[in-house]
């Protein structure tokens, strides 16, 4: 049988500066190591277990279609703890998984996200109210209030009011913690994690944390109350109020905490740099913009949202957005607790499986000229859920998924058809490190014309 490709990792201060290299440098570490070892390799520690990374769809489809009770997810996003808490569904695995899977599922699909699109479209309007004619705005701070502002109404179920516009304030800080690739080394690197007061990083975001915590325990109070007297509530903090598990027991109040400050974080800060690529993209490849602009010109004002959602140029834009720098590079680990063969190679229990999505979205066998900004690649082909995976598959996808695109699609075409906007520099525009995403510079600017 042939042996897999083996990276044998190196200890002490070599290992410190390759994982300090794939920090500051993701994208290119990822694409020197696919490079040199293919599709489906392994790292070979000395003091853990072993790692194997994978961009191949037919090793991807054995790890998606595999039984859930063959990986454990939760130990792999332990480092994550210190934001979401030991109680989000990212940290959860087996039954306890799928049970809160199933549970917050309901207002992300189908009738319930159908709900959000005026909203969305209006959140935008008045979002854009401020921009001036030939003053420059940074793109990402307008697509972060967006985002932000749809997440808190959609978990919260109202757009308004002191604590919701305080929480909105201090969770942009908080992420803005870890705004810069050096600033992210906080979190892969537990010694930095020292508070020495408020005016360190770490120091700061522990502050700022503590109160979004006291700002979401007030809110859960003050929901338990108004849900004892009868008033009812459709958002997905009530829904989550109301629930009960199969002992009849509902969720304490540090198992809410977790659940809605994932929802946020998750909710809002991907779908930001998504967008912000999204703007870049189309106005720094003009026939792009034409196209895109041709398409959108066909609808009117009142246009249904359902009919935007499925502009197949748009789609495309959005898909080809996506895959070019997806925001997250890879997926999260997938510890086996059990051995598995994958395409012919025999793994033992407790091999870290690591999916590379940016490695998966630049094969030039799916996507020829991968580096290359081309929309009509997804007009003209359909990609299976294992060439093409900007969500992450199988029982660990992104849950927010559909709300995402549609309110890509959605801001993007309340926008053009209300603005005509152009950069500010024509320079090509690269990406960088933020926090545990590969996002656009915070720095982008775009000016209303």
């Amino acid at each position: 049988m042939t042996t897999i490709p083996t990276v044998k990792s190196t200890s002490g201060w070599r290992r410190t500066i390759r994982q300090i290299d794939s920090i500051l440098h993701p994208l290119t570490f990822m694409e020197k190591r696919t490079k040199k070892y293919g599709d489906f390799y392994q790292i070979v520690f000395k003091d853990s277990p072993p790692s194997a990374v994978i961009s191949n769809p037919q090793a991807i489809e054995e790890i998606f279609t595999a039984s859930p009770d063959k990986f454990e997810v939760g130990r792999g996003n332990k480092l994550l703890s210190f934001l979401v808490g030991d109680n989000s569904l990212l940290l959860l695995d087996g039954k306890a998984h799928k049970n809160r899977r199933r549970l917050l599922m309901p207002p992300f699909h189908g009738e319930a996200l159908q709900k959000y699109g005026d909203r969305i479209v209006e959140i935008t309007n008045k979002a854009c109210d401020r921009l001036e004619v030939n003053k420059p705005f940074r793109v990402r701070q307008l697509m972060q209030e967006i985002t932000m502002r749809v997440i808190l109404s959609v978990v919260f179920g109202i757009d308004s009011g002191t604590r919701r516009d305080r929480l909105r304030e201090i969770l942009t800080s908080l992420l803005d913690v870890f705004n810069t690739p050096l600033s992210s080394s906080f979190i892969f690197f537990p010694l930095l994690q020292r508070d020495w007061g408020k005016f360190s990083p770490w120091g700061r975001f522990l502050r700022l944390k503590q109160e979004v915590k006291d700002l979401i325990y007030a809110e859960i109070k003050e929901r338990r109350e108004s849900l004892a007297s009868g008033v009812e509530h459709q958002d997905i903090l009530s829904m989550l109020l109301l629930a009960r598990d199969e002992h009849g027991e509902g969720m304490r109040d540090e198992e809410l905490h977790d659940e809605l400050i994932t929802l946020l974080f998750a909710g809002h800060e991907t779908t930001a740099s998504a967008l912000t690529w999204l703007f870049y993209w189309v106005h720094y490849l003009p026939e792009v913009k034409e196209k895109l602009q041709f398409e959108l010109n066909t609808f009117t004002e009142n246009s249904d949202d359902q009919k935007i959602n499925n502009l197949p140029y748009l789609n495309a834009v959005v898909s080809e957005t996506l895959r070019i720098y997806p925001i997250a590079a890879g997926t999260f680990a997938r510890i086996l607790t059990q051995p598995m063969t994958i395409k012919g190679y025999d793994f033992q229990a407790d091999t870290w499986l690591m999916v590379s999505i940016y490695s998966l979205h630049h094969r030039e066998d799916l996507y020829p000229n991968s580096q290359q900004f081309d929309p009509q690649r997804f007009l003209h082909q359909t990609y299976s859920p294992y060439e093409y995976i900007p969500f992450g598959g199988g029982s660990r996808r992104c849950i927010g998924s559909a709300l995402a695109l549609l309110e890509m699609k959605l801001v993007t075409a309340t926008i053009l058809s209300r603005f005509q906007l152009a950069l500010t520099s024509n320079q090509k525009m690269l990406p960088v490190r933020r926090g545990l995403t590969i996002a656009p510079p915070a720095s982008f600017k775009m000016v209303v014309k």
